[in-house]
């Protein structure tokens, strides 16, 4: 369970960017990004709750609602290269297209797994210690659950001009992008830029297969 609450609290990363719709920040106000994780964060925690097929395991339904609403608004270049590190500018245009896009695959899945796991944690919004002219904040949350300790979770965002974007999660103090560019390092340092690319890619395929309620998608 612990893991499922990991998960969770990093798909709500994501689910901050869901009311950003593409060519809404032309057309009004840019809702700041802690507003945007509140709001958001008990719209997706709503659907979930709710839809059945999700509770019973259907991770495709999932992967499908993070892929539509949520990953068009999520910067996953500049993700990708945080967590390469200084091997992002070894690989070529071509590498860092496919690394990107296998990075992208493999986040929506491991998490996606396991939020169909959720069921009645809580969230406790902290205060936004920013500026109005700030254009990088850490939107901070506490995820509440019964007999168990309180888990942190940090939003590392940018304010970008379609939107404020989230570039790392850091979860009880670890960093999603640290923790990755330490695997990456490794990989890269023994097996090269395409043999990360092609770990990437399996772990994607051993997934994919794990995944209830659909089938892998190209």
């Amino acid at each position: 369970m612990r893991h499922a609450v990991k998960v969770v609290a990093f798909l709500l990363g994501w689910a901050t960017l869901l009311v950003v719709w593409p060519g809404a920040a032309a057309a009004a106000p840019m809702t700041p990004p802690d507003v945007l994780v509140k709001e958001v964060t008990q719209d997706v925690v709503g659907i979930v709750a709710k839809d059945k097929d999700i509770q019973a395991g259907n991770t495709q339904k999932v992967i499908d609602l993070v892929e539509q609403r949520v990953l068009p608004h999520f910067n996953f270049t500049d993700m990708t290269a945080l967590a390469l590190g200084m091997n992002w500018p070894k690989a070529n245009a071509e590498q860092k297209k496919r690394l990107t896009a296998e990075f992208r695959t493999l986040l929506v899945r491991t998490y996606a797994s396991a939020l169909a796991d959720y069921r009645d944690q809580r969230f406790e919004y902290l205060p936004l210690h920013a500026s109005a002219t700030d254009t990088d904040v850490t939107v901070r949350v506490r995820v509440l659950q019964s007999g168990a300790q309180p888990v942190s979770i940090d939003y590392t965002m940018e304010k970008m001009p379609g939107g404020w974007q989230v570039y790392d999660v850091v979860v009880g103090g670890v960093s999603l992008v640290s923790n990755y560019r330490t695997q990456f390092s490794n990989e890269v340092r023994e097996h090269g830029i395409d043999g990360l690319i092609a770990s990437l890619h399996a772990k994607n395929e051993t997934l994919a297969k794990q995944t209830p309620g659909g089938a892998q998608k190209k």
